[in-house]
């Protein structure tokens, strides 16, 4: 039973009786953040839309799952961030989008130093996969520190460690590429 209260709360128990159209009431408020989640992970306009479409199937099947613990926006990002790293698994890769790179490097403080998107993207290909997922959650899919633990199945010390030897990461990448 969801926990979930207010409008939201009727429209899961509605969804959950099979009342499509309160599946996508509750889906379109969250659905850019959701195709923004999945691009910033795949990097690729098909795999975002092939993760897409896996994360709202998933939700659409699973919804009898949701336990109203979060928003229902917060439960789809993580069922999209899975949907997005299972994509990239497929091609054994996961790329950010090069258009994304420089808010990226704005959250490692290193914008000063970098003026080239080509450099800026092989230096985020250096910071590890965990970490990059863990600074995509909390940047782009406006996550907090508690949901991006529960969604890697770590700890909240773990998930700010993480991001933050992303953001060093990708900072020294960057110093070193223009050194």
């Amino acid at each position: 039973m969801t926990h979930a209260v207010g409008a939201e709360g009727s429209l899961v128990e509605r969804a959950r009786a099979g009342d499509a159209d309160a599946f996508t009431q509750l889906v379109t408020e969250s659905r850019d953040v959701l195709w923004s989640v999945c691009l910033r992970i795949t990097a690729d306009q098909q795999d975002a839309e092939d993760a897409l479409q896996d994360t709202l199937i998933s939700a659409w099947q699973n919804i009898d799952k949701f336990r109203g613990n979060a928003k229902f926006s917060t439960w789809c990002y993580r069922i999209a961030a899975n949907a997005s790293i299972a994509v990239c698994r497929k091609r054994r890769s996961i790329p950010i989008d090069t258009d994304d790179i420089v808010d990226l490097v704005v959250a490692a403080d290193v914008t000063s130093q970098v003026d080239d998107r080509d450099l800026i993207t092989a230096a985020l290909r250096e910071v590890g996969e965990d970490f990059r997922e863990a600074l995509v959650l909390r940047e782009y899919g406006d996550m907090n520190y508690d949901e991006i633990a529960a969604h890697q199945g770590i700890g909240v010390q773990t998930v700010k460690s993480r991001i933050s030897r992303a953001r060093a990461q990708l900072g020294d990448a960057v110093r070193a590429a223009t050194a």
